[in-house]
């Protein structure tokens, strides 16, 4: 139990530290919904939890027009609707999704702290590089006994110094060549650590990933949300980002975001995430209250989402993300 009580220490630590940051860089906090439409989903909506009451799957919705609903994966469209009245926002919330089996990288539940904000791609890399180095420097300004509460040992404090306020970065192109990939290929977890050990096991983003809309010739294993803004001076690319950590792998993944309505609607109608969705029975009425925010006023922003518990994982250096929180769920683990 002790070994638990000091990774809830560690947690409450590093959320805390995580909200610090935001609030001071003029951040508000909003508390999007948990029981959504497909608005509230990641891409792969494949992973998405059905909900239902007493088995009934279309519970929600007046009687001439029943819905499904699901547990959140993202408060992402919630947020965007905001900015153009607040300019910055941020959310504090659990995803769900529905990850197969029991790995060292995957949980069914876990927190994310999601920012979205009026300003440029190369604003939010900055934002995140502010987050994750603010965070550090928390821990690292502790002291010694508060660090052993939390099972932080000597070696974190030197691996956490190390840490700079501003990391590499490398395009998708660029990243693909260094590991020997065909372009258009993903890069699974064991090549961004291979990534990771060529810049001194040092975070690092890998940025401009392919556009899943642009007529690449060929079809590419690579995917995006569907409203990632396409690079004006690199015709194929989104303006996006991964932030890959050491041991935990991707943790955040960032983008500007398209906020033409006319473009916006033919990129999630032409979507593979769209596809799917009809397929288990949604439609374009599930983003039709966001179409319409989108229409009614919007502002060039951006923004992402950091998986609070692989960012946890990579501060422990644990080998197993089970370990790094609390209350761990995957298909197999669930109190």
């Amino acid at each position: 139990m002790q070994q638990k009580v000091s990774t809830a220490l560690l947690e409450a630590q590093v959320f805390q530290a995580g909200r610090k940051y935001l609030t001071e860089h003029g951040f508000i906090e909003l508390f999007p919904p948990r029981l959504v439409r497909a608005s509230g989903a990641c891409e792969n909506v494949n992973t998405l939890f059905e909900v239902s009451s007493n088995k009934d799957f279309r519970w929600f919705g007046a009687d001439d027009r029943k819905h499904q609903a699901y547990l959140a994966q993202t408060g992402q469209l919630y947020l965007e609707a905001f900015v153009p009245y607040l300019e910055k926002t941020f959310c504090v919330g659990p995803s769900f999704r529905a990850e197969a089996g029991s790995d060292n990288r995957h949980l069914t539940e876990f927190a994310m702290m999601e920012i979205e904000f009026k300003g440029t791609f190369d604003d939010l890399l900055s934002y995140i590089e502010g987050f994750v180095y603010a965070i550090a420097q928390d821990l690292l300004d502790l002291d010694r006994r508060q660090q052993n509460a939390m099972g932080l040992t000597p070696d974190h404090d030197m691996r956490l110094s190390q840490v700079r306020s501003v990391f590499p970065k490398l395009t998708y192109d660029e990243a693909v060549e260094r590991l020997g990939l065909s372009w258009g290929d993903d890069i699974d977890s064991r090549k961004e650590q291979e990534l990771v050990e060529q810049f001194d096991n040092h975070p690092l983003f890998i940025t401009r990933y392919p556009d899943p809309m642009y007529d690449h010739g060929k079809e590419i294993e690579v995917e995006k949300f569907f409203n990632m803004l396409p690079d004006p001076e690199h015709p194929g690319r989104v303006l996006s980002a991964d932030l890959i950590l050491p041991v935990a792998g991707e943790a955040v993944g960032s983008a500007a975001r398209v906020h033409d309505p006319k473009i916006l609607t033919h990129r999630l109608e032409n979507s593979r995430m769209f596809k799917r969705l009809l397929g288990l029975g949604g439609s374009m009425d599930d983003f039709s209250w966001y179409i319409e925010r989108i229409k009614e006023k919007t502002v060039p922003h951006a923004g992402c989402g950091f998986g609070m518990s692989r960012i946890l994982r990579w501060i422990t250096g644990t080998d197993d993300i089970k370990k790094a929180v609390t209350f761990p769920s995957n298909q197999h683990q669930i109190i």
